[in-house]
């Protein structure tokens, strides 16, 4: 488990991000994703602004294409500095292998001490399993989906994969102890869930084996964000 609830940065720009790290003392040093939104606008830099700050950085842009281009892909992200990236497991074992590839190579080519972890996209926690089996045509079980996905992952060599809490036991249980279960959809009790389906509180997360949590607008949208955190992080960490 990690001891930092991650951070997702889902802002339009920079300065949007700028000023949501007003609300929290300089000296913090913090776990952040960068997704899509914030990436595709500024670019690496803004990566780059967030590594030299001294946060870590898990890079989730779920590369999705033939190995060849994300192996490309991959060995330009290796060289950032990221703590963690992701693909989607949907891609396949020679996809993912080669995005592995890349991202070593990468990392080892601009002198990275930390190997970047890799993990993979199982099924998103905004999906639910009539979204799955009527829109995307698989005729499982969503559990049995995830943990095909998960065991394709671990068969890959990666280090784990982006799953929902409530799947966590049951990966580890397919996979091995030490498999991330890096895991989006946390909500406090009194919040709305949104767009999110699949959805836990810190703590059940803890209580469910999950490695990583990700929370986003329960922090990112309270008026007082700062004290947001530190509640999440002491229900993720078991403090009263």
């Amino acid at each position: 488990m990690n001891n930092q609830p991650i951070i997702a940065l889902d802002f339009p720009d920079r300065l949007s991000m700028s000023h949501f790290f007003t609300f929290f003392p300089k000296q913090e040093k913090l776990f952040v994703k960068v997704g899509m939104e914030l990436f595709y606008k500024e670019g690496p830099q803004v990566v780059e602004q967030l590594i030299d700050q001294g946060h870590s950085v898990f890079l989730d842009l779920k590369l999705h294409d033939i190995p060849h281009t994300v192996y490309r892909a991959m060995r330009n992200l290796g060289k950032l500095g990221v703590s963690i990236t992701n693909v989607h497991a949907s891609g396949g074992i020679e996809m993912m292998r080669a995005a592995k590839e890349g991202l070593l190579e990468g990392a080892q080519e601009s002198g990275k001490k930390e190997r970047p972890k890799l993990i993979a996209v199982t099924q998103l926690t905004s999906t639910s399993e009539e979204m799955m089996q009527k829109e995307q045509k698989i005729p499982l079980g969503l559990l049995e989906c995830v943990l095909s996905y998960a065991q394709l992952t671990a068969k890959a060599g990666l280090d784990g994969v982006v799953c929902s809490a409530l799947e966590a036991k049951d990966i580890h249980s397919q996979t091995h102890p030490d498999f991330i279960c890096l895991t989006p959809g946390i909500r406090l009790i009194e919040d709305n869930n949104g767009d999110q389906k699949r959805v836990v509180t810190p703590d059940q997360a803890r209580a469910l084996t999950a490695n990583y949590i990700v929370v986003g607008r329960p922090i990112t949208k309270a008026q007082q964000p700062y004290e947001k955190y530190q509640q999440i992080n002491q229900l993720w960490n078991g403090e009263k």
